[in-house]
């Protein structure tokens, strides 16, 4: 009682002001307070003319990553139970509405107590699912009034995460108490969950969903396709830059610019590649920016939107993508692929590069994803520090083919190493429902 009162009275409110304030500030936490407005009226038409089936599982995400992380669950039980989606960032929406397998799905309102009331009131769920870390206490107060039952999915704990810290454990451990089963990708993270859970707390170790999702994305993805126009007059290999910020745009782009460089010295090198750049936000205005970069540096340009029919890019230097949902096929076509936030702030996926056999650098910030750390232990992936260094593993890689396969292969076999995750989690699942 006390840890509720605390949270609806202090944290709450200060989240709110928060949230409120960054908007003026934020255009992408502004759309997210524009599509909660609207999320009541929202998930009540769209639940009044959803399949009538006497179950309800209602999904909860973060971000496009744990969306990923679900998609395999949610098709596991579409069939038989209908299916509710809550999340939480903008980047999600547009991944969303187009995913056919849900019956609804709104912005996640504000984790008050009363909004917390109104969703239980309307969705009328049969089991919540969270997935990862984020975790909403009202919501899961709310589900233990209503007999609920709770399962969170692909449970992660980072050894530096402050819900470990002694003054906060107390707290985590009154909600997690409310929380019928933790599904969690390896032993280490349940070690951390069983310092923030009660001792009945059930732990069960089931992996990540995310090796099986990316594995059956990798397969269906035809290596013959034409993604693009021109894309067969692409005449040197192929680095793929996937979902990058500023701080490795300018990382990438001086390492291309010394390539393009030392390839001038030496016409016969075969060290220069096309370079098919992925930003993490393809906007009007970052899109200028990339292309301001690379005028400056003299590369060769081109926005995949210009592409047309009859196009010959074999002298074109960088590729900018500037539409969305195009990065996991597009990895099909690299020879090396660097994956993006790793200058940011947290390395984004590598699993897909890795299930398509593609060596992987990535930066140094990697400590949110235990996979990129597995992959660089061994050796599927190599950590640069900066331009210099990326010049230097990008020459030994580009003229080597036998290492690249090597590199390619093993990541592979970890993506490979870790499926089944989907079907344990699911099994863990399916108990709380009739399916």
């Amino acid at each position: 009682m006390l840890w509720k009162t605390l949270y609806n009275t202090l944290v709450i409110p200060a989240l709110t002001v928060g949230f409120y304030t960054a908007a003026r500030f934020s255009p992408k936490i502004r759309e997210g307070l524009a599509g909660r407005r609207s999320a009541f009226d929202s998930i009540k038409g769209q639940l009044n003319s959803a399949r009538e089936l006497n179950q309800t599982a209602w999904f909860h995400f973060t971000s496009v990553g744990e969306f990923e992380q679900a998609k395999p669950l949610i098709e596991g039980l579409k069939d038989k139970v209908r299916i509710v989606l809550t999340y939480f960032s903008p980047s999600v929406h547009p991944n969303v509405t187009r995913y056919p397998h849900h019956d609804a799905a709104i912005y996640l309102p504000l984790d008050t107590s009363r909004n917390a009331k109104r969703l239980f009131q309307i969705i009328k769920p049969s089991l919540l699912v969270f997935s990862k870390f984020d975790i909403w206490p009202n919501l899961v107060w709310h589900a233990a009034k209503h007999r609920v039952p709770i399962a969170l999915i692909a449970g992660t704990l980072h050894p530096k995460s402050k819900r470990l810290a002694s003054f906060a454990r107390p707290f985590f451990r009154e909600v997690h108490r409310y929380i019928s089963v933790h599904c969690v990708i390896s032993e280490d993270n349940a070690q951390r969950f069983r310092m923030i859970c009660p001792p009945s707390a059930q732990i069960e170790v089931t992996g990540d969903t995310r090796f099986d999702r990316v594995y059956q994305r990798a397969v269906a993805i035809n290596g013959e396709t034409e993604f693009f126009p021109g894309q067969s007059t692409l005449a040197r290999p192929i680095l793929i830059a996937g979902s990058t910020y500023l701080e490795e745009e300018r990382v990438v782009l001086e390492a291309y610019h010394r390539l393009r460089e030392n390839a001038s010295h030496n016409p016969d090198s075969e060290t220069l590649p096309h370079l098919i750049l992925v930003p993490h936000e393809p906007t009007a205005e970052r899109i200028d920016e990339i292309q301001a970069q690379l005028d400056h540096l003299g590369l060769s340009r081109i926005c995949i939107s210009e592409l047309q029919e009859g196009v010959n890019l074999s002298e074109t230097d960088v590729i900018v993508i500037d539409t969305i949902g195009l990065l996991a096929q597009l990895y099909r076509l690299g020879d090396v692929a660097f994956v993006g936030g790793s200058f940011h702030g947290s390395v984004h996926n590598v699993m897909e590069p890795a299930a398509m056999a593609k060596p992987i650098l990535f930066g140094p910030t990697i400590h949110n994803a235990y996979e990129a750390g597995i992959l660089k232990e061994r050796g599927a992936a190599q950590l640069i520090n900066n331009a210099e260094a990326m010049v230097e593993v990008l020459t030994s890689l580009l003229s080597d083919t036998a290492k690249r396969t090597r590199m390619g292969q093993i990541g592979k076999q970890v993506i490979e190493e870790n499926l089944g995750a989907s079907e344990r989690t699911l099994a863990q699942i399916r108990t709380y429902l009739t399916t």
